[in-house]
């Protein structure tokens, strides 16, 4: 029978005198493992959204025909588990497809540097809404912030050196947007979550928004009440005019109700018809303006006869 080792209390430092290198390298290498959906739960305060849409379908398919080809992103949970930082779709598309695992790449990251790997893995996806940036970007930011006052430790995280630069200037680098792009997504934020979707929608544009996101609370939730109550969105010269009074302490509720009272020339009705819809009903080779011409005439006629009828009548 063979002697038992002798335990000389020496650990990994002892197992390290007898590894080669190529098993040290080895061991510091990421690896991709398997890790049950159960134990991979949502970052915190993730902004970008996860629908089941024909997209995730489609990505679903997709994992069943082909597997995951780009495996998930995830940091080890003081409580157990792990937290996502990307791959929540890829959870979610697993999910549908019937799946129990996803693979995972597990890295060991504080909460700054945890929150700039995921905002920099979601934010090259495709037909982001801009409330979803307005929020990632808002996050990177304030953890660049933070990383700014540690330069020893964040170097290799943030990816450039801190000192002599504004951190929405390293952002905008690592983002490929401008600074003053940035700046404009993180105004929005500030708007409340009504008005935001209403960005999300299309009902109000970029500019507006961020010009609107100047007021006060109070004031945006008035103009809230008054888009409601007309059923009007605010134009950029309508949003630059509250947002200048705001700034000068002169925007109060009833200002907001006169401005967006005021009619647009983008929300008076329009009536069009195709030209071809009444080719039968003239000559051939009239043009559209001679068409209109011929239909106004028509309808000043058929008016002049309703009211001399009207007339006769009294």
């Amino acid at each position: 029978m063979a002697e038992k080792p002798i335990d000389l209390g020496l650990g990994k430092a002892y197992d390290a005198l007898f590894s080669s290198q190529e098993q040290r390298d080895d061991e510091k290498r990421e690896k991709i493992i398997d890790i049950p959906l159960s134990e991979l739960h949502t970052f915190k305060n993730h902004p970008f959204r996860v629908e089941v849409n024909d997209e995730l379908r489609e990505m679903a398919r997709s994992i069943l025909d082909h597997g995951v080809v780009t495996p998930a992103i995830a940091r080890p949970r003081p409580e157990g588990g792990y937290e996502l930082l990307s791959g929540h779709r890829r959870k979610a598309a697993c999910q549908l497809a019937g799946l129990e695992t996803l693979p995972t790449v597990v890295r060991e990251l504080d909460d700054d540097a945890a929150t700039i790997v995921m905002v920099d893995s979601n934010q090259q996806r495709e037909n982001l809404l801009p409330s979803e940036k307005a929020f990632a970007y808002q996050m990177k930011y304030e953890a660049m912030k933070r990383k700014a006052g540690r330069p020893g430790k964040n170097m290799r995280q943030v990816g450039t050196d801190l000192i002599g630069k504004r951190s929405d200037e390293l952002f905008a680098e690592s983002a490929d947007e401008s600074a003053r792009t940035v700046q404009r997504y993180i105004r929005l934020t500030y708007l409340l979550p009504e008005l935001l979707k209403m960005v999300d929608e299309g009902r109000i544009a970029m500019t507006p928004a961020v010009e609107l996101s100047y007021l006060p609370k109070k004031l945006l939730e008035e103009l809230l009440d008054t888009c409601e109550m007309l059923d009007c969105t605010p134009s950029l010269s309508q949003a630059v005019e509250m947002k200048k009074l705001a700034q000068a302490g002169k925007l109060k509720a009833e200002d907001v109700v006169t401005i967006m009272s005021r009619l647009k020339a983008n929300q008076q009705d329009k009536l069009t018809f195709r030209k071809d819809t009444f080719e039968a009903y003239f000559p051939k080779g009239y043009t559209a303006k001679q068409m209109e011409e011929s239909i106004i005439n028509l309808l000043k006629e058929r008016k002049r006869q309703l009211d001399r009828r009207r007339d006769e009548a009294r």
